[in-house]
């Protein structure tokens, strides 16, 4: 699982890295949100998921910070927590579903950072394509929860995929993303 995490977290920051600078205000998929507000957004919940150890106080990217900077910083803490198995072990809390910790990293790398890297490539115009394997595992964290992640704020409504369209397509089309 670590390894997983680290493919797509490797891959959000090289999104983050070659945004064209004049992209940042684009908008994104995800409605009234830019490609600033997707990474500002992926970075406050891993900011979230440090602090739900230790129960410290966490903060969304303010407008004048170093995003790349600032990805780097939160995905080395998630890394570094995933490393100790006492911390990757530990239980979250409620607001966390109750989850280890590693648990709720996969799920979040899975449907958050993955799927919001999505969105970044195709607010700024960068390559598209998703980890396949990390495709398959949001698949099967997804899918069963159809009825609770449809709601404001979450994920929209599906669309449909086109026939023998491929994993990546029918996950993002789930989502409500159209590809």
């Amino acid at each position: 699982m670590p390894e997983l995490y680290e493919r797509i977290a490797e891959r959000f920051g090289e999104l983050i890295r070659e945004c064209p600078p004049g992209r940042w205000e684009d908008p994104s998929p995800c409605p009234g949100w830019t490609a600033r507000d997707v990474v500002a957004h992926v970075i406050s919940n891993h900011r979230r998921a440090v602090a739900g150890l230790d129960g410290s106080g966490y903060s969304a990217p303010g407008r004048g910070e170093d995003l790349s900077r600032a990805w780097d910083a939160a995905s080395e803490e998630i890394k570094a927590a995933l490393r100790d198995p006492v911390t990757a072990g530990a239980l979250l809390g409620e607001e966390f579903g109750s989850l280890p910790f590693e648990e709720f990293v996969r799920r979040m790398a899975c449907a958050d950072t993955l799927i919001h890297g999505w969105d970044l490539a195709r607010a700024t115009g960068q390559d598209e394509a998703l980890d396949s394997e990390a495709v398959a595992v949001a698949v099967d964290i997804l899918l069963p929860e159809d009825g609770d992640i449809r709601m404001p704020q979450a994920f929209g409504a599906k669309v449909s995929s086109a026939e023998g369209a491929d994993a990546q397509t029918r996950l993002l089309n789930f989502l409500g993303r159209r590809v």
